[in-house]
């Protein structure tokens, strides 16, 4: 009888164990022209402009035309998690998924919102010339933009 509990025990924690989701903080499958921005609810369609946000605690995953959107949608929604996030960019050049954070940003260019920023894997990508700026550069200037 004592086995018996202790091993009633060990597959029920098993069961509940095996039934436990994990929080995948990888690049999520995009369905274009038809996933909406988090923010402005425009559909996603643009293939080197587009920013996905994953929350790390529940693995729900945010998708947004523009990265102005994702920058403006963390401040309007106050989002706590905001600096545990992880974001993915598409790379202008190729449309490679990237970290945001770590990505390099050019200024002038046409995308989506018209917010201007494009993100590059490499400083090599960007034509010589045009300003490079960081992440946390460009969270200065959307929000300084606001709109």
């Amino acid at each position: 009888m004592k086995y018996f509990k202790f091993y009633t025990v060990v597959i029920l924690l098993l069961s509940f164990s095996a039934c436990e989701q994990k929080s995948s903080t990888e690049v999520r499958e995009v369905h274009w022209d038809r996933d909406m921005c988090a923010r402005c609810v425009m559909v996603v369609s643009d293939r080197h402009n587009t920013t996905q946000v994953i929350n790390p605690k529940t693995g729900k995953k945010y998708m947004f035309d523009d990265i102005g959107c994702m920058i403006l949608w963390f401040k309007d929604q106050d989002i706590e998690w905001k600096d545990q996030a992880v974001i993915w960019i598409t790379d202008l050049s190729t449309g490679e998924w990237i970290d945001a954070r770590k990505a390099f940003y050019d200024t002038e260019n046409i995308t989506p919102m018209a917010y201007g920023f494009c993100a590059h894997k490499s400083k090599d990508s960007i034509k010589k010339g045009q300003e490079i700026i960081d992440f946390n550069e460009v969270e200065k200037r959307v929000i300084k933009i606001g709109k």
